[in-house]
């Protein structure tokens, strides 16, 4: 270990967008482990829908935070916040570097800049959320997010009831957008940043989540998801993937109209996530193929820290 700042390479991008393969390549070059921050897959028993490591990937460098918990735990991004700290601390005692990896906006700004202190809830409030979430559905919350606060309304993920319950919680109790208050002073970290988007022609994008969706299909999507199907309430499956096939055995759908809803939703989904990084304007973005680039770009970052 050297007298130097250590160094979190962190790897951002829509789904489909080459994260993995890239973070692996990196790692093996800088010796490093590899920390998720993907809040899909965290848990286990979601392999094929969450789109995790490979055992081969897995094989070929040290991975942190993959399928290291049952999907009843309630994670969030503050807690991810406080226990991904704390693991980099542990990982920066043996290494120079650490690469991150993820397109959760939010675990990634929870990584680098900190949470903000937002207001809590009371459980009136709370209650009042979840009954409404149950007789109205989430597109009524969605709905009155959008009135309150529509430019955190434009990126969330509008299908997913615990984001926009608690956007809401902030919006109501605050008397203020959930977005203004989420623009809060970033917190200084002990180790030096250095972000790298991951980026590829929207054309080839959404050919390469179709060409993944097919994929997940042949390696048996559904049957995992139907072994999660009691779960389905859970807050970690709220998600693409699991929510089209809860509605295939539901009745409400075929298997084919299934699976053309999970390429249409994540390629909606790749959308807003383009739509949060793009603002970030530390991310520099590359092709994931121009590895050579990458990496001289990252070498004089590190010269400059």
């Amino acid at each position: 270990m050297s007298s130097k700042q250590p160094t979190l390479i962190v790897i951002v991008g829509p789904t489909g967008s080459g994260k993995t393969a890239l973070a692996v390549t990196l790692a093996r070059h800088y010796s490093a482990p590899i920390i998720s921050a993907d809040s899909r897959q965290f848990y286990r028993g979601l392999p094929i829908g969450t789109a995790q490591p490979t055992a081969e990937e897995l094989s070929l460098a040290e991975h942190h935070f993959i399928a290291d918990r049952e999907v009843d735990d309630d994670f969030n991004s503050g807690r991810y916040e406080h226990e991904a700290l704390a693991r980099l601390n542990e990982l920066f005692k043996r290494h120079d570097v650490v690469v991150a990896v993820g397109g959760s906006g939010l675990y990634i700004q929870a990584l680098c800049e900190g949470m903000d202190n937002l207001p809590e809830a009371n459980e009136e409030l709370r209650q009042s959320l979840r009954c409404r979430l149950e007789n109205e559905g989430v597109e009524s919350l969605f709905e009155e997010l959008r009135r309150l606060d529509p430019d955190y309304a434009e990126v969330v993920d509008r299908h997913n009831p615990a984001r926009i319950m608690r956007a809401l919680e902030v919006c109501i109790t605050s008397g203020r957008p959930y977005s203004e208050q989420r623009k809060g002073e970033k917190q200084t970290r002990p180790f030096s940043i250095i972000k790298i988007g991951t980026d590829l022609p929207r054309d080839i994008l959404y050919e390469r989540i179709n060409l993944r969706v097919d994929m997940m299909v042949r390696d048996g999507l559904e049957a995992e998801a139907r072994a999660m199907l009691p779960k389905r309430h859970l807050n970690s499956l709220q998600t693409v993937g699991y929510r089209e096939m809860f509605d295939y055995f539901d009745g409400n759908c075929s298997l084919d109209e299934a699976i053309e809803l999970i390429k249409r939703n994540s390629r909606r989904y790749a959308k807003r996530q383009l739509t949060w990084f793009r603002r970030d304007v530390e991310i520099a973005w590359f092709s994931p193929y121009d590895i050579e680039t990458i990496i001289s770009h990252i070498d004089a970052k590190i010269l400059q820290n």
